[in-house]
């Protein structure tokens, strides 16, 4: 909680005050009271109420009044927000180590299906924008919101040796500052990463999709900090299991090696196999918590098609809101005037039926 007007706090100044000239009354009615020498008088002068009758009203007064002074201060929350110009940079991993049939028909197929689903499931003028990584990262797609292109991008995913996660979040940020003038491109320094602060973050996010280990290029958490410093969350992915399992590509998904230009015999990966033509693929579980923790995103796990699909289909709750700070004034001033309309109202009443218990009596 913060307050846009702090010379506003002074307003806080009339309770305690309020306090003293109550005291003040109560002594100077105590010192009348001792030169009335009726008893009968003394008795008609005492409150017929009990103790907690004559606070309530003061108290709930009193509290009101602080409630109307805090409110003009312009005090902000830092609330969850939906955004209305976010933008979603969706990397996926085409190393060859996608073709791992340990989810059929192979992990690659079943990304792209979840990424289909999970582009057309976005709401219109969401800004999509599609990075595909191996042992480099390029942008295939631009941010935006056509969804057949970036379908038809998704259709043309090939695979390359490699696995290069920090420069897939490196091409992301470009990306988002090309569209985002509060984003700095990676060439600029801007210094150290600030310290967290939820409010700040911009509705661009990055979600990185990868069932491996950074092989090549720049550290991902090294990126990260990068993405951290211009307030631009991650989400992280990891996708496929540890069971062992043979690495099939399909004709369709088999692309030039990125650093020799060969490619795997029957779409096979030529390395990294291990005893009897199965490979165990290990993801890199550490590096993708620290990314998506520095950034203030999250990381997810998914070991078959139908968590893959669940974990992109609730990344909008997630990706569609951002912290902001916004004013609560009017709900500073609402139980403030609540507050003491109740106090003024309990005291009348209660008076009320006071003065006619007199007249009974």
């Amino acid at each position: 909680m913060s307050v846009a007007w702090p010379l506003g706090l002074l307003a806080l100044l009339v309770v305690p005050l309020l306090l003293i000239a109550r005291w003040w009354l109560l002594r100077r009615r105590k010192r009348a009271a001792l030169r009335v020498s009726s008893v009968a008088l003394i008795r008609a002068a005492l409150p017929a109420r009990s103790s907690w009758r004559r606070r309530v009203p003061v108290i709930l007064f009193l509290a009101g009044l602080a409630a109307l002074a805090g409110g003009l201060t312009r005090p902000q929350a830092s609330l969850a927000v939906p955004s209305n110009d976010t933008t979603i940079l969706l990397a996926i991993d085409v190393s060859g180590s996608m073709c791992t049939t340990d989810i059929a028909p192979n992990r690659l197929a079943v990304a792209a299906d979840a990424a289909r689903e999970f582009i057309r499931e976005q709401r219109d003028g969401t800004r999509i924008g599609l990075v595909a990584f191996s042992g480099i990262s390029g942008l295939l797609v631009a941010p935006t919101e056509d969804k057949e292109a970036l379908l038809a991008a998704i259709d043309g995913l090939k695979t390359a040796r490699g696995t290069a996660i920090g420069a897939a979040i490196l091409t992301a940020i470009d990306a988002i500052a090309e569209i985002n003038p509060n984003v700095a491109a990676t060439g600029v320094d801007i210094g150290d990463p600030p310290v967290a602060d939820p409010a700040a973050f911009q509705p661009d996010t990055i979600v990185v999709l990868t069932d491996g280990a950074n092989s090549t290029g720049v550290d991902p958490v090294t990126a990260a900090e990068q993405a951290a410093a211009r307030r631009l969350r991650i989400f992280t992915i990891g996708f496929g299991t540890t069971e062992p399992a043979q690495m099939v590509c399909t004709p369709d998904q088999i692309g030039t090696d990125a650093f020799s230009g060969r490619r795997g015999p029957g779409g096979r990966d030529p390395g990294g196999w291990g005893s009897g033509g199965r490979r165990i693929q290990e993801i890199d579980e550490e590096a993708l918590t620290a990314v998506a923790d520095l950034t203030g995103g999250q990381y997810f796990k998914a070991e078959d098609s139908e968590q893959l699909t669940d974990v992109l289909g609730d990344l909008p709750r997630e990706i569609g809101l951002h912290r902001q700070d916004v004013e609560v004034s009017f709900w500073f001033l609402l139980a403030g005037a609540v507050l003491v309309v109740t106090g003024g109202g309990l005291s009348l009443w209660w008076n009320r039926g006071l003065a006619v218990h007199r007249r009974l009596h």
